[in-house]
């Protein structure tokens, strides 16, 4: 996996430099447009033509991710896989997914497509590196899936990390109440838990706080985030940051094997 050092963002069998990027979105919606903007704004461009082309799939039709994981919700990959191949059919040779969840199912959805495929995590780690944080405490915030399988964990963990999870009664509160406020258009009334969560990661040692989840930057606003006492590491962000990186040819991807396909697409 990656170290906090360096480390691969891409994984897949087609050949850089990227021509268009797939963004596959709905997931939610609103978090896909606010990745495509942030690009946009991220993107050091001082003309229309140095911008990065980008394609959008934000179908909300998508079932969602936390809830199939944890055994209450339809199985969303059939859904997603149709998303990727609309993405790679209508010429995207680099495909973003903007939803953490999502990436429980990051292989199988590699070996749908041909093109290389961002991996969001591995994105957020290279970020915490960038931002000159190498090791400590490092807390995570996201869906209950995300938490509860170990996605941020394990490549915290082995990036040298110590992560941090909110104790399970605080997962309703800091995390899920958030996320479907945001879903609902109610950012002002999610803002206060994150926050809330953030200064208590702070309290406990965090070095950083990651928002892993892609509604969570949209509670959190950047102007809202200066005085947490902690710094706060934007899953949307540090894709977008992905992205630019890869299309300016600063990193390039490393094939890699993905593991077989586990659903019938």
């Amino acid at each position: 996996m990656l170290s906090a050092d360096e480390g691969e963002l891409v994984r897949g069998k087609a050949a850089l430099p990227p021509r268009l990027l797939g963004v596959l979105g709905g997931m939610g919606p609103l978090a896909g447009a606010w990745f495509v903007q942030r690009l946009v704004q991220l993107t050091p461009a001082h003309a229309d033509q140095e911008h990065i082309p980008v394609i959008l799939r934000n179908d909300p039709r998508i079932p969602d991710r936390s809830a199939a994981k944890i055994g209450c919700g339809a199985d969303p990959f059939d859904a997603m896989a149709e998303g990727m191949r609309f993405l790679e059919g209508a010429g995207a040779d680099l495909i973003a997914v903007p939803c953490n969840t999502a990436h429980l199912w990051y292989d199988d959805l590699c070996a749908t497509v041909s093109s290389p495929v961002l991996h969001i995590v591995e994105a957020v780690v290279r970020d915490l590196a960038r931002r000159g944080l190498r090791g400590g405490k490092v807390g995570i915030l996201g869906t209950p899936a995300t938490l509860a399988t170990g996605l941020y964990q394990r490549f915290l963990a082995d990036a040298g990390y110590v992560p941090l999870t909110p104790s399970r009664d605080r997962i309703e509160r800091f995390c899920e109440q958030p996320i479907k406020l945001v879903k609902a258009n109610r950012l002002g009334e999610a803002c206060s838990p994150v926050a809330c969560a953030v200064r208590d990661f702070a309290e406990k040692g965090a070095a950083a706080v990651v928002l892993g989840c892609t509604e969570l930057p949209l509670a959190l606003p950047h102007a809202q985030r200066s005085g947490l006492g902690v710094c706060v590491v934007d899953s949307i962000d540090a894709l977008a940051q992905a992205v630019i990186e890869v299309f300016a040819g600063r990193s390039v991807p490393t094939p890699r094997p993905t593991s077989p396909l586990r659903h019938v697409a």
